[in-house]
């Protein structure tokens, strides 16, 4: 029952072999589950804003609603949302690459869907709400009335849009699951 070194390596080639596509498949289930995790939270945090936070802040002074979006513009960018902006675009893209022709009918587009819905959505914030932000910023201590007038009408617009765009996303994610 001696084996030989040469016969070894050859068997455990042939076993890695045939884990290769499962362990690829397990990543790219991973990826996928993870994605729809993190692209539920996004849209989650987004739809709460949407909802419940710009609504409420609407019914503020010009003074208030001001102040209180500078703190919020302040404090949103930390690591949890970091993580969650960069994960709702690089785990799909990575389900979709571990995956490659792998997926079905149905999920491959639905991931590049959601991949389009997240990068369009990430776009407006970059283009659209992020200097939108800067400007109120900006504008502290100067007319918070006008200050308010060239931010809150344009960004709750985007916001809607991305926001949208994210719930699609979560959605074409969770149908390719």
């Amino acid at each position: 029952m001696f084996v030989r070194l040469g016969e070894i390596r050859l068997c455990e080639m042939r076993l890695c072999e045939r884990l290769s596509p499962v362990m690829m498949s397990a990543m790219t289930s991973l990826f996928l589950v993870l994605s729809v995790i993190v692209t539920g939270l996004y849209a989650g945090f987004m739809l709460t804003f949407l909802i419940a936070i710009m609504p409420g802040l609407a019914e503020l002074t010009d003074k208030q609603f001001t102040s209180a979006m500078r703190r919020f513009n302040e404090k949103v960018p930390g690591p949890f949302f970091l993580v969650l902006f960069l994960g709702v675009v690089a785990l799909p893209a990575a389900a979709l690459l571990t995956g490659l022709g792998e997926h079905d009918e149905v999920a491959g587009p639905a991931i590049v869907g959601a991949l389009v819905c997240a990068v369009a959505g990430h776009l407006i914030t970059i283009a659209g709400n992020i200097p939108l932000n800067n400007a109120l910023a900006q504008s502290e201590g100067g007319d918070d009335s006008a200050a308010r007038k060239a931010f809150e009408p344009r960004w709750n617009t985007l916001h809607q849009v991305r926001t949208a765009l994210a719930l699609v996303a979560c959605v074409l994610l969770a149908v390719a699951l």
